[in-house]
């Protein structure tokens, strides 16, 4: 019998991806292992390969497709002697791509949602029924729109693909004053905007500015995912600051002894090339490693005391970010520190990270000195108790022994999840970190 080709679920948060590429079409015979297909996750771009053998019959979801939710039917392929016509893509799995291609010139129908009184509708709203029991096909945002409107979808007519209520036909009927329910179903919205409003609507914020003063982009997945988490930890975990200023001349010193003496190989390439960052990252994880307490995740039962310092680094890329991760830094040298995150950063640049490469972790290093910014403050990317935020390195006037001179000094901030690690405890990691930065031979032992 034909075999269903499902999204699959690419990492333990996915919940859908973008079906980029297809690399075989309809007749290719395929074997279990072929790589069929391209999938673009939030955050990498990665191969899809093929569980068993036969013959693809369909093609569900073309390639290009965005938002394809995990589990939908996206290819069926045919063991030997079937044909075409044994082919049913009426189930449900077929339907979730089929809606998530609906376009709507005007918002995206994946717009934030409407925000009422004190408490944004965000909870999705069932797909109603009609009288004789069948689903009424409608968008999740027009049935939000709906219910907030006192709107009977019943009473609409849809002008979406296969007859699908859409945002546009909710603001018809609105124009036009049709489609009301009944007296009582209408009074929930009217009481609640009663209430003062702590947010605006994507309508909202567009009526504020000319229509040919803008032009709207879609988030895309990685966008979404930073936007969520960064807001969750914002708003779920207590954030405590602890700064301090490191000297420099003695790591910048070491730095390029070690460079200078680094073995070449036959076209003169050297065998390494560390980075400010390198060391960075090398003396954050030491410093995790002898302030132990610090090296934790909070949950609600209980406190994980992790055994090795798994350190993220922030590597900015198109559209967002991403934080590759050099695992059990605190063991590792310099040397495959560095040509572990040059690697790192390159796949992070054009998506070809492994799940496993980029999530988890215990703490995270942010560097923006090199953008000439001197300080700042990062935001915790739980399950991290931890991150630091890196400045540039700069001359500034100093005193040492009553004697005013100049060094080059960065500033370094530590956020800290402040159920965990709270400020002594920040300020001991700090203090270990200040001294294998301003004693870098340690950095070597």
């Amino acid at each position: 019998m034909p075999i269903n080709i499902t999204m699959p679920a690419l990492s333990p948060t996915m919940e859908e991806g973008n079906l980029a590429k297809w690399l075989v079409k309809e007749g290719d015979k395929v074997s279990a292992g072929d790589v069929i297909a391209e999938i673009e996750t939030d955050k990498a771009t990665m191969e899809v390969e093929a569980v068993d053998e036969g013959t693809v019959g369909k093609i569900v979801v073309p390639e290009g497709s965005e938002g394809v939710k995990v589990n939908a039917l996206i290819a069926v392929l045919l063991e030997d002697g079937e044909d075409a016509g044994a082919i049913d893509t009426s189930g449900s799995g077929a339907s979730a791509p089929a809606a998530s291609a609906e376009k709507v010139p005007a918002v995206p129908e994946s717009a934030p949602a409407i925000e009422v009184g004190a408490k944004a509708v965000t909870d999705p709203v069932p797909a109603p029924k009609a009288g004789d029991g069948s689903r009424i096909l409608s968008s999740p945002l027009a049935r939000r729109l709906a219910q907030l409107n006192g709107l009977d979808l019943k009473s609409l007519s849809g002008s979406g693909p296969h007859g699908r209520i859409v945002k546009r036909d909710i603001e018809a009927a609105l124009a036009a004053g049709t489609g009301k329910s009944a007296p009582a179903a209408a009074e929930a919205p009217k009481a609640a905007a009663a209430a003062p409003a702590v947010g605006q609507s994507a309508d909202q914020v567009l009526k504020l500015f000319d229509e040919d003063s803008y032009e709207l982009v879609p988030h895309d997945g990685m966008r979404k995912t930073i936007a969520k988490r960064l807001t969750e930890s914002k708003q779920t975990i207590p954030h405590f600051y602890v700064t301090v200023d490191c000297e420099l001349d003695a790591l910048l010193a070491l730095r390029s002894q070690l460079n200078d003496a680094a073995s070449k190989d036959k076209d003169g390439k050297p065998a390494y090339k560390l980075s400010v960052n390198d060391m960075i990252i090398k003396a954050l994880a030491l410093s995790l490693r002898d302030v132990p307490d610090a090296n934790v995740s909070w949950t609600d039962d209980n406190m994980v005391m992790h055994k090795h310092a798994d350190v993220g680094v922030a590597v900015s890329i198109p559209g967002g970010l991403i934080t590759p991760i050099i695992r059990r830094a605190e063991e590792k040298p310099l040397s495959l520190i560095s040509n572990q995150m040059k690697d790192l950063g390159k796949r992070a640049k054009e998506r070809k990270l492994k799940p496993e490469e980029y999530q988890g972790g215990t703490t995270a290093v942010s560097n923006m000195g090199m953008m000439g910014v001197k300080n700042f403050a990062a935001v915790v990317n739980p399950p991290h108790a931890t991150i630091l935020a890196v400045g540039a390195g700069e001359q500034r006037a100093v005193v040492k022994d009553g004697e005013l001179s100049v060094a080059t000094v960065m500033s370094v901030t530590l956020s800290t999840d402040h159920r965990c690690v709270d400020g002594a405890l920040g300020a001991a990691v700090l203090g270990a970190f200040k001294g294998y930065i301003e004693n870098p031979m340690s950095l070597l032992v």
